[in-house]
């Protein structure tokens, strides 16, 4: 998604401006709408955008021009989908998790 950007672990508002065609005003703004969208900020205020931002960027860029959504349906809808993101763990636990619900279900029918 973000292969065209330069190699650098952070990059300025500015070149994050270039990059996405978006105002640094509208990435400010942004920052105040979308609560996931933080950057760091330097020393001396600067702020430095990781690639992980830059995503977030472009997703939300996406969602409000090209979906046509409000700030708040966008905002909701990133809700929505970290909500239902793929959980990082691992395939034993979730089969040990499946077995225990299904016993409790079990154990549900057997008392009906």
């Amino acid at each position: 998604m973000t292969t065209g950007l330069p190699d650098k672990l952070y990059l300025k508002i500015g070149e994050v401006s270039a990059e996405t065609g978006l105002a640094a005003s509208v990435l400010r703004y942004w920052e105040t709408e979308f609560a996931s969208l933080e950057p760091r900020k330097s020393s001396t205020g600067q702020r430095l955008y990781s690639k992980k931002n830059i995503e977030q960027i472009i997703e939300i860029k996406k969602l409000l021009y090209a979906e046509k959504l409000t700030i708040e349906g966008a905002r909701q809808r990133i809700e929505v989908r970290k909500r239902y993101q793929k959980p990082d763990v691992s395939r034993e636990t979730l089969t040990a998790l499946l077995e225990t619900v299904r016993l409790e279900l079990k154990d549900l029918r057997d008392r009906l």
